[in-house]
């Protein structure tokens, strides 16, 4: 997984966002309950997708100008992107089957 504060700009956000076929973006914070039993869950996705699926965390507090822009409002907040692309968008907990079911559509 890759953590929002290794880039520098929002231009090397999106490059992340067009060079990779598959982006999942996980809007979370430190102190959101459901956001820490996401975390394992979205590990185990990283692991069973491997190279086809690349997954960004961003904390909310530390990067409130990027939380705005994708216009987050409760976390966590799962964005999908395929080539570029928004696909999907669910806020919540989701159970690890479910989530692969949803990128395996788009993959």
């Amino acid at each position: 997984m890759l953590n929002f504060n290794n880039y520098k700009t929002m231009a090397s956000f999106n490059d992340i966002l067009q060079k990779n076929s598959l982006v999942l973006i996980d809007f979370s914070a430190a102190w959101c309950g459901p956001c820490q039993m996401l975390a394992p869950i979205l590990k185990e996705v990283k692991d069973e997708m491997g190279e086809k699926l690349s997954i960004i965390k961003i904390d909310i507090d530390k990067n409130q100008a990027v939380a705005s822009k994708f216009h987050v409002q409760g976390v966590p907040t799962l964005i999908l992107y395929k080539d570029g692309n928004q696909v999907w968008r669910q806020s919540g907990l989701q159970p690890k089957h479910e989530l692969l079911k949803i990128i395996n559509s788009f993959s």
